[in-house]
């Protein structure tokens, strides 16, 4: 077990967002078997977005959590984002009483009378953060969120929110490959003892593999405009795929399993999430839980794949000047 502040968590959460969104279509039937299947490996923890597939995505574990007791889970919900019916990205709102209204309709359509932890996918520019935590400590007292986290917003954004209200945990993305929470975000959040929940531990697949340069994405992927993912950066990214793939080899483990126990190596507040859509996806991953890195192991890690060695940002130029935790 890991610890985001006070909460007890799994070593590993299952991030749901490519079951409804993002990464092209998805098999529902075997999303729904991939949920069973975490909760079954002992994963305990289960993260979405109200904008995930429009709502779809937390429809989709609320049907797959209906026979499961309340106490064997906890849900991490994002809200903000807000959409057209098109798909298209349209703006974010964290007013308070956007957030009011985002959280009624999660509840909702998750078939639940309470949030485990509730958190803006992004910093709202137009929202000092206060305002937007103060209506969330309103919405703990009443009993409808458990706890507060954040989602990709830097140090002085922490540690204001955090004077507000306690923070549970701060939603970021870490990997190999995505490494800037080193420098003042990670030790803001432990002096704070607040917890990471990371995603894009294998960089949206990069580091799974599986991938392969012939690969074709299609026009509802987001990583067709992903800058890691182009011609000109793709093969120098693949190239450090294939450096941890003979570490991982030598261990007996896939490259999947060697980037996620890398990430569990960085401390017991951390806990990585991981975006699998399958059950032998899952099952790779939740693997690496038993995955032992020695210090020369993480030495050989280092050497092949050290802090910036990805080719391209981790988000399009667009998307990167949304982030508060990129300034």
């Amino acid at each position: 077990m890991r610890s985001l502040n006070s909460l007890q968590v799994s070593d590993l959460g299952l991030g749901a967002m490519g079951m409804s969104d993002l990464y092209g279509p998805a098999d529902e039937a075997e999303s729904l078997a991939t949920i069973h299947a975490a909760l079954d490996a002992g994963i305990t923890l289960i993260d979405t977005g109200d904008f995930y597939g429009m709502g779809h995505n937390e429809l989709l574990i609320a049907n797959a959590l209906r026979e499961r007791p309340r106490e064997d889970y906890l849900v991490s919900v994002k809200f903000g984002a807000m959409r057209d019916p098109g798909g298209g990205w349209v703006g974010f709102d964290a007013r308070p009483a956007a957030v009011r209204n985002f959280l009624a309709y999660s509840l909702r359509r998750l078939g639940t009378d309470h949030i485990d932890i509730y958190r803006p996918a992004r910093l709202d520019p137009a929202v000092p953060i206060e305002e937007t935590v103060g209506a969330m400590a309103e919405l703990v007292k009443a009993g409808y969120i458990r706890h507060i986290g954040l989602s990709e917003v830097g140090a002085e954004t922490l540690r204001r929110a955090h004077a507000v209200h306690p923070i549970t945990d701060l939603q970021i993305e870490y990997s190999l490959l995505s490494r800037g929470i080193e420098d003042d975000i990670l030790p803001t959040a432990r002096e704070l003892g607040i917890g990471i929940t990371a995603y894009g531990v294998l960089s949206r697949g990069l580091l799974s593999g599986h991938w392969s340069k012939e690969r074709t994405l299609g026009a509802t992927d987001f990583r067709a405009r992903s800058p890691r993912f182009n011609a000109e950066n793709l093969d120098h990214n693949l190239t450090l795929v294939e450096a941890l793939r003979e570490i991982g080899q030598a261990k007996g483990a896939t490259v999947a399993q060697v980037a996620i126990a890398w990430a569990l190596s960085r401390g017991t507040d951390i806990v990585p999430l991981i975006g699998a859509r399958r059950r032998d996806r899952l099952a790779e991953a939740v693997g690496a839980i038993d995955l032992q890195l020695s210090a020369d192991d993480l030495a050989a890690i280092e050497q092949v794949v050290p802090r910036g060695a990805a080719a391209g940002d981790r988000y399009d130029s667009h998307q990167m000047a949304m982030l508060d935790s990129e300034r």
